[in-house]
C-alpha cells in the first residue's frame, strides 16, 4: 500500500463509501473540526457523487432517505432534494 499515494487521492477528493446488504450507503464526510459549511459542501458532493453512479436500469427514486450523525449519536433526517440543489 503507498501511503503517499492514498493521501494524495483523499486530499484531492476521492469519496470512499460501503454499501451494506440492504442497499445502506455508510460515508465520513467530515470531522468534528470542520465548519459547517465543509461538512455541507461534503454532503453535497457526495450524495451528487451517489446519485451520478445511479444506474441506468434503476427506476423510480434512487434515494429514498439521508440521515447524518456523528459515530455515536442518533441521526438527523435530511431532505435529499434540499442537498443537490
Amino acid at each position: 500500500m503507498d501511503v503517499a499515494k492514498a493521501v494524495t487521492e483523499v486530499k484531492s477528493g476521492k469519496i470512499d463509501f460501503k454499501v451494506d446488504k440492504s442497499g445502506i450507503v455508510h460515508a465520513s464526510i467530515g470531522k468534528i473540526s470542520f465548519d459547517p459549511q465543509k461538512i455541507a459542501e461534503n454532503a453535497s458532493a457526495f450524495i451528487s457523487t451517489i446519485n451520478k453512479l445511479k444506474p441506468a436500469t434503476a427506476k423510480g427514486t434512487y434515494m429514498k432517505s439521508v440521515f447524518i450523525s456523528t459515530t455515536m449519536s442518533k441521526g438527523i433526517k435530511i431532505d435529499p432534494k434540499s442537498i443537490i440543489d
